[in-house]
Formats: C-alpha cells, sequence, structure tokens
C-alpha cells in the first residue's frame, strides 16, 4: 500500500469515506432522493444481468480517468454503476488491478470501472480524502460507496462488487455501460507522427514543441509525458560531453545546474540508480526554488524510465522521504 503526502483523514470509522473540500469536492456529492441502501435486495436478477457476453474485440469496460473528465465519469452513475478504483505504481498493486479489468469486462457492462493514477491526478484522490492507495469506491447515483482500501483477491474484489451491484438494483440503476473502444491494431499513434519525425531527424528541440502540442490538447498523456521526457533528455545531453559534466559536477557539488548535467549524462550511459540518488541528495541539500527545479527534473526522468521500472519505485519512495 501506498502512503499519499498530506492526504487528510478521509476513511473514518468502519472504513467510510468523509469526502475532501478541494477543487473537486463538489463533485463527491450529495445523496440523492430517494436512495435507500437498506431495502430489501434480490440477487438473482443481479447475478443472471452480469452473465453478459464479453466486449466484442478491441472493447472494454475499463477507463482511465483523469481531473478533466472526472465529474463526467462520476455523471454516468445515474445510469449505471461505477466503481473507482484509486492507485499508483508505487502501491505494487498490479496484480489487484489485473483483476479488477478482468471483473469488469466478466460482468459485459453491469459497471464500468474507472482507473485513477493518484501520481498523475492528485487532485482526484484529495477530493475524497484518500489516504493510502490502492482504495477502491463505488458510485451509485452520486452516492459514495466505499468498497475497500488496500489490496484484495479477485475473488474478495468480486464479492464487494456484488454488493455494490444490489444496492445499484435496489434504488433502480440497472442500466448498462457501453463499451470503451481500443484501437489494437491501429499502429503509430498519428497524434506523435510529427514528434517521431523530428526524432528521427534529431531535432530535439522540434520533437520537445511537438511533443507540448499534443500534451495542450491531451493533458496527462501517459505516452505524451514519456515522449517529451525523452526528447528533452537528449536535448540537453547532445549539446554537452558526458565525461566533461561529470568531472564539473564532482568538482562543484553544490553547484544545481552543474549536478543536474551529471544526472543527464548518468541516465543517458545507463546510470539510472546513481542518476536519481544525485537529485535525491540535491532535493535534501537544497531549498526553495532550487529544490522544486531539482524535483521538477527528477519527475521528468522519472517520466523518461518508466513508472512501473523498479529503480523509479525505490527512488520515489526515497523522494518522499526527502521531501517531508
Amino acid at each position: 500500500m501506498a502512503i499519499l503526502p498530506n492526504a487528510g483523514a478521509g476513511w473514518g470509522a468502519g472504513g467510510n469515506i468523509r469526502p475532501g473540500c478541494g477543487r473537486l469536492a463538489e463533485c463527491t456529492l450529495v445523496t440523492p432522493a430517494g436512495f435507500n441502501p437498506s431495502r430489501a435486495l434480490d440477487l438473482s436478477g443481479l447475478v443472471a444481468s452480469a452473465k453478459a457476453p464479453p466486449p466484442p474485440p478491441g472493447a472494454s469496460y475499463v477507463i482511465d480517468v483523469t481531473e478533466p473528465m472526472f465529474e463526467a465519469v462520476l455523471a454516468q452513475s445515474a445510469k449505471f454503476p461505477v466503481v473507482l478504483e484509486l492507485n499508483s505504481p508505487r502501491a505494487n498493486a498490479q496484480a489487484m488491478s489485473d483483476a479488477m479489468t478482468q471483473l469488469a469486462n466478466e460482468a459485459g457492462g453491469a459497471y464500468l470501472l474507472g482507473r485513477v493514477d493518484v501520481d498523475a491526478s492528485p487532485q482526484i484522490a484529495a477530493a475524497f480524502g484518500i489516504q493510502a492507495v490502492p482504495a477502491v469506491i463505488g458510485v451509485v447515483a452520486g452516492q459514495l460507496a466505499p468498497l475497500w482500501q488496500g489490496t484484495k483477491t479477485k475473488e474478495e474484489a468480486r464479492a464487494y462488487i456484488a454488493q455494490l451491484l444490489q444496492v445499484a438494483s435496489a434504488n433502480g440503476v440497472v442500466g448498462r455501460a457501453e463499451p470503451v473502444s481500443i484501437d489494437v491494431d491501429a499502429g503509430p499513434d498519428p497524434r506523435f507522427a510529427e514528434a517521431d519525425a523530428a526524432l528521427a531527424e534529431g531535432d530535439f528541440t522540434r520533437a520537445v514543441a511537438e511533443f507540448d502540442k499534443v500534451l495542450a490538447a491531451t493533458p496527462n498523456d501517459p505516452e505524451a509525458k514519456a515522449g517529451r521526457a525523452q526528447a528533452s533528455l537528449l536535448e540537453r545531453v547532445s549539446r554537452a560531453d558526458p565525461a566533461a559534466v561529470l568531472a564539473k559536477a564532482d568538482a562543484n557539488p553544490t553547484d544545481v545546474d552543474a549536478q543536474l548535467a551529471a544526472a543527464d549524462a548518468e541516465l543517458i550511459g545507463g546510470a539510472v540508480e546513481p542518476a536519481f540518488s544525485r537529485l535525491i541528495r540535491l532535493i535534501r541539500d537544497t531549498a526553495g526554488a532550487q529544490r522544486e527545479s531539482v524535483r521538477v527534473r527528477l519527475l521528468e526522468l522519472f517520466e523518461t524510465v518508466g513508472p512501473a521500472d523498479p529503480a523509479v519505485l525505490k527512488a520515489r519512495r526515497d523522494l518522499m522521504s526527502a521531501l517531508f
């Protein structure tokens, strides 16, 4: 389980969530008239409904939820239940995520699974007052139904979600989610055509600009963020001699710019963990604007390597320790 920094006491007695009061708090939510979880429930019809055919090839009932689309996803809970899985690569809970994807697709639209990366969308975690991830929340007709915190097996998750579907059925929320289309054979993403061409030509400055255009249209797009980070790294190191950069950093341990350049040189040379360690030490030794510039660069290098890489996961934990 990954503990979130500066999280409010969102999970109260009995596992209930107290919604936060941040920018998204107005979405988290008022109990609608007539909502009554204590009604008598009939599971038989629900079980039959869940035995729907699997989604067509290239479709799923799982969606990645970001802050700009958050309200629209919650609004769908008026028609069918929504299950939100708030998670992070730091939580090491991929097995549970895979099981939940299987459950959502097996249900054939009985509910929509929305997956939230709290590192990319911290405002969503703040709105719910989440203290640690993974955490799973049901939403029925705009009403929060906390399910669990921590990891669960597939069968345990199935049991919790079955209870949520019972509540939804008893309150007349029995619509079915539409499958989300995924172009599994679409080939290269055309959004990145110009950036890819610039990278192939060695024009890293133009590649960064092209990735910025994509991010302006789709903020927090993980592929665009990773591509921009890689192009930016290549732009910086293409102008420097790695040996000279490292020598300068060794001779000037308090020179922030020299240390940033040295971390770039180490990373491009395959010394990933030393690069991360160098910047984490620098974060401990700096303050204010300098410290923030180092933190931002370190996060950019995380994007370059990939969020699931073991070195990144360890460095994220070390970063939290250095910051807090």
